[in-house]
């Protein structure tokens, strides 16, 4: 039997100090437990679109199968492989709608966005990945990047082309290798893991976590109290050290 916990969840978008505009989208909803960051790719293919038609999406999604998620959930392991799928199609459907939108607008060519969804039900965490926005989590003071970024960068450390070292000053760092919306299919990365109550997670783009130093310091800002103060320390951490792009951060909190 799933542990039931309560979650609340803050988030603050941001157009930081060198963009003309905001091309992020978020939503935040402690009523589905529901946790995205879509940081939208283009400029003038018009990113913010597709950012925001992919959290829409997913939106709708969660909660036109929401019964479904909680029937899964009471079966424990065995409904795991069928919640990995129905994450991978809600992700495929957002992608599906943004490829369709910029192929009917020649002003909308080319555009995507990244995506990185939480949600949080029954004393579960499920997330969805695409892109290089991030999910980490933070458990008895210790910090855990859950997803991974599909960036060049990342691609090439993986198949031991550079260093950890190289990778960290290595140019072309915000070049994603899968995106929602540039075709209509995407590969999505799933995962399903226990919540604890005490567990804390950050949804964020780029625009943040490029700027995040050691774990101890995102500790630190995952551990603020309240949320709401955690996302204005977050906003204003990027924006002190450039605020180079779009600034997203959602902080969600597992209690008893």
């Amino acid at each position: 039997m799933r542990a039931v916990v309560q979650v609340a969840g803050a988030g603050r978008s941001d157009v930081g100090r060198r963009r003309p505009n905001n091309e992020d989208s978020l939503f935040v909803s402690d009523e589905l437990g529901l946790y995205v960051v879509a940081d939208g790719v283009g400029g003038r293919s018009r990113g913010e679109i597709a950012s925001a038609e992919a959290v829409e999406q997913v939106e709708l999604w969660i909660r036109r199968h929401a019964g479904e998620l909680d029937r899964l959930l009471r079966l424990g392991d065995a409904g795991t492989p069928q919640l990995h799928r129905i994450l991978e199609s809600g992700i495929q459907s957002a992608c599906y709608m943004v490829y369709g939108l910029a192929a009917q607008d020649p002003e909308k060519q080319g555009m995507s966005t990244t995506i990185s969804m939480l949600l949080v039900r029954a004393g579960v965490a499920l997330f969805a990945q695409v892109g290089d926005s991030r999910i980490y989590r933070l458990r008895a003071g210790q910090v855990l990047q859950l997803t991974e970024d599909h960036t060049l960068v990342n691609h090439k450390l993986k198949q031991g082309l550079i260093t950890a070292e190289e990778a960290r000053t290595a140019k072309g760092k915000n070049v994603i290798t899968r995106a929602v919306g540039n075709k209509d299919y995407v590969q999505v990365d799933t995962g399903v893991i226990p919540a604890l109550p005490g567990d804390r997670y950050l949804v964020c783009s780029d625009g943040l976590h490029g700027y995040l130093g050691a774990d101890e310091e995102i500790a630190d800002l995952m551990a603020t109290e309240p949320l709401t103060q955690a996302t204005d320390r977050a906003i204003t951490l990027a924006n002190e050290r450039g605020g180079k792009d779009n600034v997203t951060a959602v902080f969600v909190s597992v209690e008893d």
